[in-house]
């Protein structure tokens, strides 16, 4: 083979690449003609190992789903989508495109629901994204107390959402457990977990969930990017 059919075959090579980029995306953006609003809820199916797996097993999403994460979507200064979300490294605010890229499924689409809250829960969202905002930079709750200045992933929501209402929740608190259903002993992933941290496992402790979140009355499902893995191991339908 020539060099010079080498460096076209090369060049159409990374044109179509770049197409299948642009497409993908665009098809993540514009599938269903569907378009995101200040204070929907992303809801995401994360692979992120053994604690991602130890919450799903003991949390229901909504229809099943196993979701392991939730950020809040809102707008920059520039008028660009971003994500408010609290991670293992704290509260941060994330381009809208590396929130959806964490997690795809086999169709390389995100593995993410969207949750819209209903009329008479959406003045409080200006609000609660002022909060949100507010809160960025804060420490994440390692050990999931809702009575600390930290936070963890769903506690942010519920935090931002609870101060707009006036100190009236708008998602409850559930009891929450660190403990296997199937074997009743606590998972060992935890079990080490706050051993190194020190700090007894909050066992029957408030606390809430993505999964118990997608659940509320006080929101609507309205769309998923991709196909969520459920419980029994099998997806919910595109």
């Amino acid at each position: 083979m020539s060099f010079r059919r080498f460096k076209l075959i090369l060049i159409l090579f990374l044109i179509v690449g770049a197409l299948t980029v642009v497409f993908s995306w665009g098809y993540f953006r514009r599938g269903n003609d569907f378009v995101l609003q200040p204070g929907d809820l992303l809801f995401q199916d994360l692979d992120c190992g053994p604690f991602c797996d130890a919450i799903e097993k003991v949390t229901t999403g909504y229809r099943g789903a196993n979701l392991s994460h939730i950020g809040i979507v809102a707008k920059d200064g520039d008028g660009n989508f971003v994500v408010i979300e609290a991670l293992s490294t704290g509260v941060d605010v994330t381009p809208l495109e590396v929130f959806l890229d964490c997690s795809l499924d086999a169709k390389y689409r995100p593995k993410v629901a969207v949750g819209r809250l209903k009329q008479e829960y959406r003045h409080l969202i200006p609000v609660a994204l002022e909060q949100a905002f507010a809160l960025d930079g804060s420490s994440y709750d390692e050990v999931f107390n809702c009575d600390n200045d930290d936070y963890y992933c769903s506690e942010l929501v519920y935090e931002i959402f609870l101060r707009s209402n006036n100190g009236k929740p708008v998602f409850e608190l559930q009891p929450m457990t660190f403990k296997d259903p199937d074997t009743g002993d606590t998972f060992s992933v935890w079990r080490e977990y706050f051993l190194e941290l020190n700090v007894p496992i909050p066992e029957d402790s408030p606390g809430i969930n993505p999964g118990a979140i997608s659940r509320s009355p006080a929101l609507t499902i309205v769309h998923a990017y991709g196909s969520l893995t459920k419980g029994n191991g099998g997806r919910l339908p595109d």
